[in-house]
């Protein structure tokens, strides 16, 4: 749920990128190293390239001490924004009642 509808969900990427690795003082290949991944991995999601998956939550989460569940909270936000901005539904009715989806 986004609390202000004008404000799109952030990445983690760059959640990570502009906000905690600067408050931190620790370079992108020392977070790589001790996230056990490579650069590349790191670099392609701090891009907001590569989501944020769930093996990734839980080594962020245990990394920055928030738990996974921040993590993957808030790539789903992410990809429902982007996917309720790009998808057409135009053409998909909605039914209603039980009964007609159940018949589906």
């Amino acid at each position: 749920m986004n609390k202000h509808p004008s404000i799109p969900p952030m990445h983690p990427g760059e959640l990570i990128r502009e906000d905690m690795l600067p408050a931190l003082g620790v370079s992108k290949t020392v977070l790589a190293k001790s996230l056990g991944i490579s650069r590349q991995t790191l670099y392609d999601i701090l891009n907001e390239r590569q989501p944020v998956t769930a093996e990734m939550a839980v080594r962020f989460g245990k990394l920055f001490g928030n738990g996974p569940r921040f993590w993957v909270n808030m790539q789903r936000a992410f990809d429902l924004a982007i996917a309720e901005q790009t998808v057409d539904v135009s053409q998909i009715p909605t039914l209603t009642g039980v009964a007609n989806a159940a018949t589906l």
